[in-house]
């Protein structure tokens, strides 16, 4: 079989190694990949958005199936124009895939469908929102409406704040059109959790649950990232909340994409937050999450490939999603100015043994055949064991033997779950 897949960060090295260990025989396009995805047939001279080109290397060259794994490409429509092409696919369609592209339709689908997510105000014209902040009730979250590689929400703590981030989103136009509009949400607070689910619109799996952890900084400072280190699974997602997960929000969230005719064949992400007043929806993705790949689909038992194709035509309810009992921990290593200015061209350095622990993202082949870094988030070092505490250790211990000059990490990822933990264990 031909397999295409598209991205080139952590989250697809990880699906992508999956692949090829799960189904050796399978022939792997990456669009555009990175330089240490020498498992696979890389395709950097085209970019993950260009629509066109995609669907023309996919119809050239007899691709059976294509795995779309990051927003951008989902929300132009690239599975609607493979799928018009012939070409079958893992990712939802355009209209199911603004569930991530606007956080307004998104937080109308949860309202329109009983789903609990925080109280909201939606504005495209700055006066109102400025009108609306003098008597908001602080801290607000504001979000902007479309994708922003997940630094587009600022907590805002006073009006002079918020004043401050209404005219950069809306006016200066931080992240372009996609911050031309924005949501002011209410302030929620409690532990966080990220749920994957496998979803062919008809049926709806849950895969294991994990921790993200988003802010750049350890204990949580600092501004937002597309997330520096996460760990499966979630001690927060106990039996119960599971149950009330799946009763007031996984379901009702199928219920709801086939009452609004939401063609949604992929993985759904459920960015959670459990509140005094119960478990509550922040977000959706309509993708897999980044780093939450990285810690959950090693855990996946069965082959990937299989339950991509199974609900890409349909059949989810025919095929088993279960997991291993151990854990997984994930901590990223980016480059010194991420999430703003990363600090670029640093020569990597990978002790014997390790690399397999290892999940590579912002990375480049220099012409000495040494990998350099070339983005925010270089590479995720994976851990695992018979308890978080072991992942977590393993996880670090293999951070230690891998090096670039201008590297930032955060030290304590796993530590809030582990507290969390050991409160269970009282």
């Amino acid at each position: 079989m031909k397999v295409c897949l598209i991205g080139s960060g952590g989250r697809e090295y990880a699906i992508a190694t999956r692949l090829i260990t799960d189904n050796p025989d399978i022939s792997l396009d990456v669009i555009p990949g990175n330089d240490a995805m020498t498992f696979a047939t890389t395709h950097p001279e085209i970019a993950a958005t260009d629509i066109n080109s995609i669907v023309e290397f996919c119809t050239s060259q007899g691709i059976d199936f294509c795995i779309v794994a990051p927003d951008d490409p989902l929300v132009l429509g690239l599975v609607d124009a493979l799928e018009d092409a012939g070409i079958a696919c893992f990712g939802p369609r355009k209209s199911g895939a603004k569930l991530e592209g606007s956080k307004r339709f998104a937080k109308d689908f949860m309202l329109r469908h009983g789903i609990p997510t925080a109280r909201y105000a939606k504005f495209t014209d700055i006066e109102q929102a400025r009108r609306y902040i003098r008597t908001a009730t602080y801290p607000v979250v504001i979000k902007a409406d479309g994708l922003a590689r997940g630094k587009g929400v600022v907590i805002a703590h006073e009006r002079i704040t918020t004043e401050k981030v209404l005219e950069d989103f809306m006016v200066n136009l931080t992240f372009g059109a996609s911050s031309a509009a924005v949501i002011i949400e209410e302030y929620l607070t409690g532990p966080e959790i990220s749920v994957l689910a496998f979803c062919d619109g008809r049926t709806i799996k849950p895969m294991i649950s994990s921790m993200d952890h988003k802010n750049i900084f350890d204990g949580d400072r600092g501004p937002n990232t597309g997330g520096m280190g996460c760990i499966a699974p979630n001690p927060v997602f106990t039996p119960e909340v599971a149950s009330e997960f799946d009763q007031n929000i996984l379901q009702p969230t199928l219920a709801g994409l086939k009452t609004d005719k939401l063609d949604f064949r992929g993985c759904l992400y459920f960015g959670l937050m459990l509140t005094s007043e119960g478990l509550k929806v922040i977000e959706y993705n309509a993708r897999f999450g980044d780093p939450e790949t990285q810690v959950v689909v090693p855990l996946l038992r069965g082959n990937l490939l299989d339950i991509f194709l199974a609900t890409s035509h349909g059949r989810l309810a025919d095929v088993d999603v279960d997991f291993s009992d151990k854990h997984s921990a994930c901590v990223v290593m980016a480059c010194e100015g991420y999430p703003n200015k990363p600090h670029t061209g640093d020569i990597i350095s990978i002790e014997p043994n390790v690399e397999p622990y290892l999940v590579f993202a912002g990375v480049k082949q220099n012409n000495d055949g040494q990998l350099e870094t070339a983005g925010g988030r270089v590479l995720n070092v994976l851990g695992f064991g018979d308890s978080l505490n072991h992942a977590v250790k393993a996880a670090y211990d293999n951070v230690e033997k891998v090096s670039f000059t201008h590297c930032h990490y955060r030290t304590d990822i796993g530590q809030t779950a582990q507290r969390i933990e050991a409160y269970h264990d009282l």
